[in-house]
């Protein structure tokens, strides 16, 4: 078994993003397989589920210990998350075989990467808007500490955000922290960042082992592969999640959804050219769309801050 040390490497490096943010698990590391080494799609989903297996609990102890966990929520979602993720195993292998199958994996993840980079949007407009309060800065959360906030759960969509994205995952191994996050900041926006990001890292621990375990039986699973991934993510995803409290999540976030659709229009089968033509472009997009948005919060807080001298269109608004 010849050990790559280039894919140890890349495995670290994700892991980090997976220890700050709690997401890009298999929406970075899976593709980075099948991209970067010619791992066959399933194979790649397969061994990448059997190391994020070990890593999640690495990551989520840091930041039990921190407190930063709503354990009522973990219960609801593993509820639904943890069957769903083992049958996704089983729709994955009841797809078909061979170059059929591995299509349609692509195809798959690459529809999970969109709706993710869409979803980490969605999360900075709502962070950005949040911003432009007047008490933004007494409820500021990004480097907020201490036990979760309590919320009123609302067990019937918590159960089916968790049974969705466990599908998801045992099918593409995309999800236990880019789409279940995102969820999570839609019904419960009052948990903090780093709250969020606590609770899904331990929701991930059983889907991911259920996940695992059906891919271990019936999937594609490969050694060497995931020793590589192990090697590099274990001290990752626990570096990362020690100073994801200082971390700029702003910049980490826009980074990551420049990867996710990359990522996501390479699984489509996009070709190298037209790829960097069309990042080309939205990067150029979003630095248009950053600095308007960033002018008006200025604009914004100014009005907030001192309404007395404040444009009439200001103190309108």
């Amino acid at each position: 078994m010849d050990f790559d040390w280039t894919m140890a490497l890349g495995s670290f490096l994700v892991a980090i993003i997976v220890g700050l943010t709690g997401m890009g698990g298999g929406a970075l590391m899976t593709p980075m397989l099948v991209t970067f080494f010619g791992v066959s799609p399933l194979a790649a989903v397969s061994s990448d589920l059997v190391a994020a297996a070990v890593m999640k609990p690495v990551g989520s102890a840091v930041h039990y210990r921190q407190g930063t966990i709503d354990m009522r929520l973990v219960g609801w979602l593993c509820a639904g998350s943890v069957p769903a993720a083992f049958s996704g195993v089983l729709l994955a292998r009841a797809l078909g075989h061979g170059g059929e199958v591995e299509d349609i994996i692509s195809k798959a993840m690459g529809v999970a990467l969109m709706i993710a980079a869409a979803g980490l949007v969605f999360r900075g407009y709502l962070s950005r808007r949040a911003s432009t309060t007047p008490n933004a800065k007494e409820n500021s959360d990004e480097k907020g500490r201490g036990k979760a906030p309590k919320v009123t759960v609302r067990p019937v969509p918590t159960v089916v955000v968790g049974a969705i994205g466990g599908l998801v995952v045992g099918i593409t191994s995309v999800g236990s922290g880019s789409l279940i996050i995102v969820a999570l900041l839609a019904l419960y926006p009052a948990l903090k960042a780093n709250q969020l990001v606590g609770t899904d890292l331990l929701q991930a621990v059983p889907l991911v082992f259920a996940a695992a375990i059906g891919h271990l039986l019936f999937g594609d699973f490969r050694m060497e592969v995931t020793a590589a991934l192990l090697v590099g993510s274990v001290p990752g995803v626990y570096l990362g999640s020690r100073i994801s409290s200082r971390a700029p999540s702003g910049i980490i976030r826009r980074i990551l959804t420049i990867v996710l659709v990359a990522s996501s229009l390479k699984m489509f089968g996009l070709g190298a050219v037209p790829m960097a033509w069309t990042m080309t472009a939205l990067i150029a997009v979003s630095a248009a769309v950053w600095l308007v948005l960033r002018h008006r919060t200025a604009r914004d807080l100014r009005a907030a801050a001192d309404p007395v001298t404040a444009p009439p269109d200001e103190l309108v608004r």
